[in-house]
């Protein structure tokens, strides 16, 4: 059985750590507020300009060709999970890393084989679990974290449509957890480029009351590229809310759990401090009946 001195330093120690959990806890959740207003924000938005693009696209004519749209053989892949700087957010980072193994494994097996997947990491730690597992991360954009906006995330976005413009890569996916609410992060692997547009088939209402100038066709030649901005700034919003939200449900579950564990320690630190005392009283009555003796 430990000693005194050691239940004491133990709970010490939980102490310690419980203040720990509960200050990230407080600082998860100020910041998860702040996301969650993002998101609320930009949603409406880039649905509503998904559907218009939508719809248009649908009207267009068969022979119409769209260089973000260009379907192609599927022979370079760049991979762009997007995690988190920080530890301590429970599956958050797990879950990205492991899809992206999957997709190496098995929907990319044959251009991974031949050495054709690249990764482009946002956040450090897929970096560096994805680097540790020997896949081929050719740079990153952890730097993000520290300004996360408009500007910032579509120079992003950008370096990611030439890539695909000067046909260095076949096929652009995203991997991403969106968020649901603070306990639940919803795991999102999504096609960046080429975009899939929809095709007037019958099932699609192709006919739409927008008054466009000049033309549909010029008209998304020149809204995709920054729809696709917005909509890889979304994505960024989407995790950073997810990443707060699975923070701060771990350290509560943290703290929560430190607090029991210092119930069970106080409850094993005053048993064995009843034991000392009684150890202590029976020594000095067998000493006085030893004196009298």
């Amino acid at each position: 059985m430990p000693s005194l001195k050691d239940i004491r330093i133990r709970i010490n120690s939980v102490k310690t750590t419980r203040q720990v959990t509960s200050a990230m806890k407080m600082v998860s959740a100020a910041k998860f507020k702040k996301a969650q207003d993002d998101i609320s924000y930009i949603r409406p938005y880039v649905g509503r300009l998904a559907g218009i693009i939508y719809r248009l696209s649908g009207s267009l004519e068969e022979d119409f060709e769209l260089e973000w749209s260009e379907e192609r053989v599927d022979n370079k892949i760049l991979l762009v999970p997007v995690s988190s700087n920080r530890g301590l957010c429970g599956a958050f980072n797990a879950n990205v890393i492991k899809e992206v193994e999957r997709l190496c494994k098995v929907d990319f097996k044959l251009q991974n084989a031949l050495d054709n997947v690249d990764i482009l990491t946002i956040g450090k730690q897929a970096q560096k679990i994805l680097k540790a597992h020997g896949y081929n991360v050719i740079n990153d954009h952890n730097e993000l974290y520290s300004d996360v906006n408009f500007e910032n995330v579509s120079h992003i976005a950008q370096e990611l449509m030439e890539a695909f413009s000067i046909r260095k890569y076949d096929k652009i996916v995203l991997v991403y957890n969106e968020y649901k609410n603070a306990a639940v992060q919803i795991l999102r692997t999504e096609q960046f480029l080429p975009m899939e547009l929809p095709e007037c088939d019958g099932k699609v209402d192709c006919n739409h009351d927008y008054i466009i100038e000049p033309d549909v066709p010029t008209f998304i030649k020149k809204v995709i590229p920054d729809a696709l901005k917005t909509m890889f700034y979304r994505v960024i919003l989407e995790s950073l809310a997810s990443e707060h939200g699975a923070r701060m449900t771990s350290m509560h579950k943290a703290t929560d759990n430190a607090t029991e564990m210092l119930s069970e320690l106080q409850l094993q630190y005053n048993k064995a401090r009843q034991g000392a005392i009684t150890t202590e009283i029976l020594e000095i009555v067998g000493g006085a009946e030893a004196l009298q003796k």
